[in-house]
């Protein structure tokens, strides 16, 4: 199915002061450690202002990372709004056949609310100690280990948990999240195609993984910030909204930054305004109930807490009480500035400033022996032909090609869709930066003729161990 817009406003008539979301893009712009790649605020059920940094569009998903764990609670709530599943149930009662393997007190009282609101019992995560203990069952891995504490009584983010509670949902459905998820949420919002990365067994892994377009967070915002009510259709129980969206477990002092120790609900973390779903480098789904507005970005940095404070200082105060006058030019103002958003591309010359022929069909091996990020991609080979050079980057025996434009972004939409901008920045030295557009992520190239040896590494590196063949939304051939 495809998407349907939201509908749109001048953010003036929505009592929206479009100065400030100006003053953001300017903050944006100045943060040297922040690159945004969309953005889309909505205030009274009405889009004001989105804008995508080419070359990301507003069609193309984007890994959301750990937003994927509000679209699982959401999942989680329809189930327990259909009787398929209670809050209040053994989680064990769910994994019939795990009954003899799990024989610790405290896994056994595990409730599915605990699951929920990471509070398993466990004082950190357990991803490994899980994957370690059962490769193939990340739940039954999971429930052998032995909480410390008892369920409910403490924080921990802790992936296994939301894992446990995506695989009771789609144990009491019979279904893949997505499936149980497109004629419940997806298709009455209008939400389009979106992908979800699998465990070895086929099941999604509701914790992570899941590839969808900004607008998705926009509205998924937009029907919590409605009580779970969409188009007058409810699509949530109003009761699962208010405990989602409320603390569930106090989390003070266990995470870094001063918006992740205000409280965790049910997959949403609250925030000094409002309450949020959020994922890795930036992604979040703001939902503000006193301004009556949501904010969806999409980003690569490390700093998602400076992200979040410039969100507090220009956009919280742009929202006004009601609508504003004479303010007609600052709209057109902000309407410009949003069409022609755009990341700088890497510097570089389209062409060897000397010795093409020398360039063409050289190969190059990794800097030192190895490439310390990325071990496995062990050669990168540059061709030319009548359509212009590309870069072959052959890791464990996958060749990726990538072909090299002129100035800007070169969008491909081969086996994965990247960008790829930069060049020659000198007769020796070739710097190429790939964007991997259905990810949050960035590989910076640097190819030296005079020693044949290349570097790469990530700019921000991927949470999920895929291949580079593998970095984007999943899709049949991959």
């Amino acid at each position: 199915m495809s998407a349907r817009p939201l509908p749109a406003s001048a953010p003036a008539a929505q009592g929206v002061d479009a100065s400030g979301v100006l003053a953001f893009l300017d903050a944006l712009d100045a943060a040297p450690d922040i690159e945004p790649h969309s953005l889309m605020i909505l205030r009274h059920d009405r889009l004001v202002a989105s804008g995508w940094w080419a070359p990301y569009t507003p069609e193309r998903p984007h890994l959301l990372y750990s937003i994927s764990k509000s679209f699982t609670a959401t999942a989680a709530g329809i189930a327990a709004g259909e009787g398929l599943i209670r809050l209040d149930d053994p989680v064990i009662s769910y994994f019939p056949e795990l009954d003899a393997d799990i024989t610790d007190p405290r896994s056994r009282a595990m409730l599915v609310r605990h699951v929920a609101s990471m509070a398993s019992g466990h004082e950190s995560d357990t991803v490994f100690e899980a994957y370690g203990r059962d490769r193939e069952d990340l739940v039954r891995g999971f429930l052998l280990i032995p909480p410390p504490r008892d369920p409910g009584t403490v924080f921990a983010y802790n992936q296994p948990a939301t894992f446990t509670l995506s695989a009771i949902v789609q144990r009491a459905s019979g279904q893949s999240l997505t499936d149980y998820l497109r004629p419940r949420l997806l298709d009455p919002l209008g939400i389009g195609e979106i992908a979800w990365l699998s465990d070895r067994g086929g099941r999604e892994l509701g914790f992570s993984g899941l590839h969808a377009t900004t607008d998705a967070l926009a509205k998924l915002g937009l029907l919590y910030l409605r009580g779970g009510v969409w188009e007058g259709e409810r699509l949530l129980p109003e009761w699962w909204v208010a405990e989602a969206t409320r603390t569930q477990i106090p989390n003070a002092g266990v995470m870094p930054g001063d918006d992740w120790q205000r409280g965790y609900g049910f997959k949403f973390w609250m925030s000094r305004h409002g309450y949020r779903g959020d994922g890795a480098f930036g992604q979040f789904c703001v939902v503000l109930p006193e301004q009556d507005a949501v904010i969806a970005t999409t980003a690569d940095t490390w700093n998602m807490q400076g992200l979040l404070n410039l969100v507090w200082e220009h956009l919280l105060p742009a929202f006004r009480p009601a609508a504003l006058t004479g303010a007609e030019a600052a709209d057109a103002a902000l309407a410009e500035r949003l069409a022609g958003l755009a990341l700088p591309p890497a510097a570089g010359e389209p062409a060897p400033p000397e010795g093409a022929e020398a360039w063409s069909g050289a190969a190059f091996t990794p800097d030192g022996g190895v490439c310390e990020h990325l071990p496995k991609l062990t050669a990168i080979d540059l061709t030319r032909d009548a359509d212009g050079w590309a870069l072959t980057l052959t890791e464990d025996g996958h060749p990726l090609r990538l072909p090299l434009g002129g100035t800007g972004w070169t969008v491909d939409e081969g086996e994965v869709p990247t960008a790829v901008s930069g060049g020659w920045t000198d007769a020796d030295t070739l710097v190429v930066d790939v964007a991997f557009l259905e990810t949050p992520h960035h590989l910076d190239v640097t190819c030296s003729l005079k020693g044949r040896t290349f570097m790469a590494r990530w700019r921000t590196e991927p949470l999920h161990s895929m291949p580079l063949r593998a970095m984007g939304a999943p899709r049949a051939s991959v």
